[in-house]
């Protein structure tokens, strides 16, 4: 442990919950992370071909965790059961095809006492999170909860019911709407909100009402300015690698039970149903814009930037109702999340929160959000809000400090530690999001991934180090004598720290992987954090059986129709290879018959695809072809892994000069990989 000039120190730091920061994963109680503990008498390396039980260390942690936190209020069961109608029965959910989609049933395990293998908190908390059914939350007020991982609420109007959040799947979302027609009566969908730009709050928007509804202005759909862009930008960009990690961040693949998935933080977990996609029609563009839809009167609080950059409350002023979309739910929230994603900023959504108590807060009788459940009354919603608020603007403002003081994100996250008022507030624990990752990722924010260390800036990639690290450590053999040692010891992050540089210097050693796998699930057991719990098990699990790739669909048909011209061909560019286009140049004009023949031009050069609109008589040269299509056209051909060579037959794409130039760009691009390696090289 170093010692600073005034007096703060790098390094561990076991604070009174016996947990690094507040909600973070690795457990110093008993010793686990820290290197303290008896080892054993010999340097047998003993790895386990399946899944570990949870070592003494562990159980120690997760013991003493139990006997510090606050399990005599058990407010959060009683607001969650309140207004409960009816559940599904059974709980499972299958697509057209008999695949099933969703399966609450399979949490039944969580209505026993909390076991060894999982941190007594997070138990809890997913115990919060797989109630499912329909809720009565206020007059003409209902929710479906636990069909997915988000909720959806449902607003009744004067002829009609205003959907909020369509969950993940159209599946999904068409099951709890038949939920609530059950015993509502059959009323028809008079209007669609999305509260933001993330998939779990408009993916089964197609559950829900028909394109030809919402075309003949039926179902006007309302969203945040922005949110088509950023809904796509971050599901076509970097969508096969955001969707691979979510795999791992909310355990969709892993098998349920004690010693495995137990929840995700926001919900149980995702959805594996029909992605789709309808357009908004109407755009709230500022704050305090009014919209009234079926007789139903909200006011609207934009917040990009907070936890989506598309994103907005609103308010139900002859109700006195609000939602605060994902903006406070009973965790702590990602500033930056497991999967990738752009980092937020938790300065900007501490702001937005102080504006939602003194605009409406204080003006509510009931507070929802798109996951967990409500808070009903004026006094204990102003709190809430005010405890997510300060959470956010004191993990921004403490990181700040120590930054300014020289320390680095590592260090930062190790020194940081709540407020006690925090610390015993449930909604504020690290489910979701945590003190280590979120600290982390306000660094990153405003200091960007170097640390100012020079020894940092230029260091070996993963494989070249991990050769290097164990040659310098005396060789495979040598490295997991030591592991086996720290092992034995508790300490499961030295633990996964040195196998790691053995399992990428040589993927094929068995005895690495599975030692790797047991420290993984040891950390995992010892988890109060959910996406932390469910991204170990899935190393470990990939570690022992290969890999189970991706279970979500990242790009989905409707999600590539619903992109403009400018960002098919920025995703189109995404996937030149490079080196293969070097000596290639190519000039295309592309004439879309559905957007008043606009022209756009694409030019191939120097391995980069540029692309702009052109103007009429802007005296460019002539291209080597021109295509004329629709925009739906081009995302099929170019991005869904349509033919393109039946679309031209088909007269669906008309190419006018050199065909062949046309040809030549689909051999130039690179496929995505959805299984590709994370705890292998």
């Amino acid at each position: 442990m170093v010692e600073r000039e005034n007096g703060e120190t790098s390094g561990p730091r076991v604070s009174r919950r016996g947990v690094f920061g507040v909600g973070a994963a690795a457990l110093a109680a008993a010793g686990v992370g820290v290197g303290l503990g008896g080892c054993a008498d010999d340097d047998q390396v003993r790895p386990s071909a399946t899944p570990t039980d949870p070592s003494d260390h562990i159980r120690a942690a997760n013991q003493r965790a139990a006997e510090t936190l606050p399990f005599s209020d058990t407010a959060d069961f009683a607001d969650a059961d309140r207004g409960f109608v009816t559940a599904l029965e059974p709980g499972t959910i299958t697509d057209d095809q008999g695949k099933v989609v969703w399966d609450n049933d399979s949490y039944g395990f969580l209505r026993e006492p909390c076991p060894q293998s999982a941190h007594p908190s997070l138990w809890r908390h997913s115990q919060l999170t797989v109630k499912q059914g329909l809720y009565e939350i206020a007059p003409g007020f209902y929710q479906i909860r636990g069909l997915d991982l988000s909720n959806m609420t449902l607003v009744e109007g004067d002829t009609g019911v205003v959907v909020i959040d369509p969950l993940i799947s159209a599946e999904t979302a068409a099951a709890g709407l038949a939920l609530y027609r059950a015993h509502r009566g059959n009323r028809p969908v008079t209007g669609l909100i999305y509260s933001h730009s993330h998939v779990d709050h408009f993916g089964g928007a197609l559950g829900v009402t028909t394109r030809q509804d919402v075309a003949e202005g039926r179902c006007p759909v309302l969203a945040p300015v922005g949110f088509l862009e950023h809904a796509v930008a971050e599901n076509i960009y970097a969508g096969t690698a955001m969707a691979r990690r979510a795999a791992y961040m909310y355990g969709a693949a892993l098998p349920r039970g004690p010693k495995g998935q137990i929840g995700a933080g926001l919900g149980q977990t995702t959805s594996l149903g029909t992605v789709t996609l309808i357009e908004p029609t109407v755009d709230i563009v500022r704050t305090d814009q009014e919209e009234t839809i079926d007789g139903v009167r909200m006011v609207f609080q934009l917040t990009p930037g907070t936890e989506a950059p598309s994103e907005m409350n609103f308010y139900f002023p002859d109700r006195r109702v609000l939602c605060m979309a994902e903006n406070a739910t009973h965790t702590m929230h990602n500033i930056l999340t497991l999967r990738g994603a752009l980092v937020r900023d938790p300065h900007v959504w501490s702001k937005y929160l102080t504006d939602s108590i003194n605009r409406y807060g204080r003006a509510s009788d009931v507070v929802f959000s798109s996951h967990h459940w409500p808070v009903w009354g004026t006094e204990r919603i102003v709190e809430f809000l005010s405890a997510q608020r300060d959470l956010y603007g004191y993990l921004n403002d403490q990181t700040l400090r120590l930054l300014n003081k020289g320390y680095v994100g590592a260090e930062i996250a190790e020194l940081i530690q709540l407020p006690p008022e925090l610390t015993k507030t449930w909604s504020t624990q690290g489910y979701y999001g945590s003190v280590s990752h979120n600290v982390k990722a306000i660094y990153q924010r405003y200091m960007g991934w170097f640390d100012g260390n020079p020894a940092h800036l230029w260091e070996h990639p993963p494989v070249e180090s991990a050769k290097r690290h164990v040659e310098a450590m005396g060789g495979a053999k040598e490295v997991l004598k030591k592991a086996q040692r720290a092992y034995d010891a508790g300490d499961y992050r030295w633990v996964a720290q040195m196998v790691n540089y053995v399992v990428f210097a040589d993927p094929t050693d068995t005895t690495a992987k599975h030692l790797q796998a047991s420290a993984f699930e040891q950390l995992a057991y010892g988890a109060e954090n959910a996406t932390w719990r469910n991204f170990y098990l899935s190393g470990a699990h990939e570690l022992r059986n290969g890999s189970f790739g991706t279970p979500i669909q990242a790009n989905s048909t409707d999600l590539l129709t619903a992109i403009s011209v400018e960002q098919a061909f920025d995703a189109m560019s995404l996937r030149v290879d490079g080196p293969k286009a070097w000596g290639l140049r190519l000039v295309t004009d592309w004439r879309f018959r559905d957007e008043a023949d606009r022209t756009h031009r694409a030019e191939l050069r120097n391995g980069v695809l540029v692309h702009y609109d052109r103007r009429p008589d802007d005296g460019l040269p002539a291209p080597d072809a021109t295509i004329v299509l629709t925009r739906a056209a081009l995302s099929r051909a170019f991005l869904a892994g349509g033919d393109l060579r039946e679309a031209v037959r088909s007269g669906e794409i008309a190419i006018e000069g050199n065909a062949a130039a046309l040809a030549q760009l689909p051999e130039l691009f690179d496929k995505p990989d959805p299984g590709f390696a994370i705890v292998t090289p």
